[in-house]
C-alpha cells in the first residue's frame, strides 16, 4: 500500500511539475479532439506521417502490416502509399535518414515518435505542428512557440500554403490521431469492446427489468389472491 501511495504521489508530482513548467512558459495547448475510433482520419494521418513525417522520423514499435490490418488498409495499398523506406510489409517502420547525416544536417538525431503521444499527450503534439513561425535566423528559417529553437524545419508549410486553415487543422489533427494510436495501438481493440460490453449491460439491463416486472406481476398478483 505505501509503495502504490508512494509511486501515485511521484506521479502528480510529475504532472504538476509539468503543468508548472508550461504555465511559467506561457504556453496554451489547443484540444486536438482526435477520436482513434475515426478510421478514415487514422488512414489520412497515416498517409500524411508517411509523406512529410518518416523520412526524418521512426516509429520503430510499429510494422507496416499491423497499420494495414488496424486501420483496414490492404496490403497493396500499403506498399503503394505508404512504404517508402522498407521493402517488406512486416517491416518495422524506420526511417531512411542516416545517424551522421541527421547529426550533421540538424545537430540531433530526430527522436522515434512511437511513444510521443504518451509522453506529451495529443494537445502538445496538435499545437506543436501548428505553432511554427518565421524566424530568419534560425538554420530553417522557422523557430517553434511550443518548443523554442527546435531543430526540426517546418515540414508541413506545404499543407499550410496549399489548404484552407480548417483543413490544415484537420490533417494535423489526423497526424496526432495516427501518433496517438501508434502510441497504444491495442487502445483499438480495447476501445472497440468497451463499446460492444456497454451494449450488452445495457441490453442485459432492459432484459434484466423487463424480467423482474414479469415475477413481480406474479407475486403481486398472488398477493392479492392470498387477500381475497
Amino acid at each position: 500500500m505505501k509503495k502504490i501511495l508512494n509511486t501515485t504521489a511521484s506521479v502528480l508530482a510529475g504532472l504538476a511539475i509539468s503543468f508548472n513548467v508550461l504555465a511559467v512558459a506561457g504556453v496554451e495547448l489547443d484540444h486536438a479532439n482526435t477520436d482513434i475510433r475515426d478510421q478514415k482520419s487514422l488512414q489520412n494521418g497515416a498517409k500524411l506521417f508517411m509523406n512529410y513525417c518518416s523520412g526524418c522520423h521512426s516509429i520503430g514499435f510499429m510494422r507496416y502490416n499491423r497499420i494495414g490490418k488496424d486501420l483496414n488498409i490492404s496490403d497493396a495499398d500499403v506498399e503503394k502509399n505508404l512504404m517508402f523506406n522498407s521493402k517488406k510489409i512486416g517491416d518495422q517502420i524506420i526511417s531512411s535518414m542516416p545517424d551522421e547525416g541527421a547529426i550533421k544536417w540538424f545537430g540531433v538525431t530526430p527522436p522515434d515518435l512511437s511513444l510521443v503521444a504518451r509522453s506529451k499527450g495529443t494537445d502538445w503534439i496538435y499545437t506543436y505542428l501548428r505553432s511554427f513561425y518565421k524566424e530568419e535566423s534560425r538554420p530553417f528559417g522557422v523557430n517553434n512557440k511550443i518548443l523554442v529553437n527546435a531543430s526540426m524545419p517546418d515540414v508541413l508549410w506545404e499543407l499550410k500554403q496549399s489548404k484552407s486553415a480548417e483543413d490544415f487543422d484537420q490533417d494535423v489533427r489526423d497526424i496526432t490521431n495516427f501518433l496517438d494510436y501508434v502510441g497504444e495501438p491495442a487502445k483499438l481493440v480495447r476501445v472497440d469492446l468497451g463499446y460492444k460490453v456497454m451494449g450488452f449491460l445495457f441490453i442485459l439491463f432492459i432484459l434484466s427489468y423487463l424480467l423482474k416486472k414479469e415475477y413481480w406481476k406474479d407475486v403481486k398478483y398472488g398477493k392479492w389472491r392470498a387477500k381475497d
